[in-house]
């Protein structure tokens, strides 16, 4: 088992999961308007859509690699691509953050779960940035692929999870600190762009 893919891993994950995106975006508006808590039952809903994405690319990509192990370059050369056209879209992109927090009424925590989770399932770029994305990290020579997808999965969830919970309890600091630092978007933006091109290069980069 190779752990500095693993820990390379968790870094990239945790850096990702800190950038504004829409799924943190919303964990943090949700907690602006109605709290903590259903900001951490928004959170607890698009954890769990990611067991989904993981578990259809456990099983796809690994047959696919079991076929024919010359496409698993393929797929990390897309991945690199796909990151690649991401940074490329986070350049394009307005560095604003929207914090829009109107509702017409409020959602139970239950409600919010289920809209997180909806959410996570039903976007299709949540599985193609699984795919681009993970392939790359596989770390061992020994433990099956699907067993390997799932241990980056689990990861990426609890990473995740961490870091949008905390965004949901320190969503009131949070607002206040983008709101009396208008520059912070910038730099997040240009961050965010340095870290899926430092990614996409590993991707690129990296052989197996």
């Amino acid at each position: 088992m190779n752990f500095e893919i693993l820990w390379g891993f968790v870094l990239a994950t945790a850096s990702l999961a800190i950038f504004p995106g829409p799924d943190n975006i919303y964990v943090l508006t949700q907690s602006i308007a109605n709290g903590k808590k259903y900001g951490l039952a928004t959170t607890a809903g698009l954890i769990s859509g990611c067991l989904v994405h993981t578990t259809l690319l456990a099983f796809g990509v690994s047959a696919i690699i079991s076929l024919n192990p010359y496409l698993f370059f393929v797929i990390k050369l897309f991945g690199a691509l796909y990151l690649f056209y991401l940074a490329f879209r986070v350049w394009r992109s307005d560095a604003k953050i929207s914090l829009e927090t109107t509702n017409k009424s409020k959602k139970t925590r239950w409600q919010l779960y289920r809209q997180g989770f909806l959410m996570n399932v039903l976007n299709p770029k949540v599985t193609i940035f699984f795919l681009a994305f993970f392939p790359g990290f596989l770390f061992s020579n020994f433990l099956s692929t699907t067993l390997q997808f799932y241990i980056l999965g689990m990861l990426f969830m609890v990473i995740s999870f961490l870091i949008f919970s905390a965004i949901a309890i320190m969503a009131g600091g949070i607002s206040e600190y983008l709101q009396q630092h208008p520059n912070a978007p910038v730099f997040l933006k240009w961050l965010q762009i340095l870290v899926f091109t430092g990614i996409g290069l590993y991707l690129l980069l990296s052989y197996k």
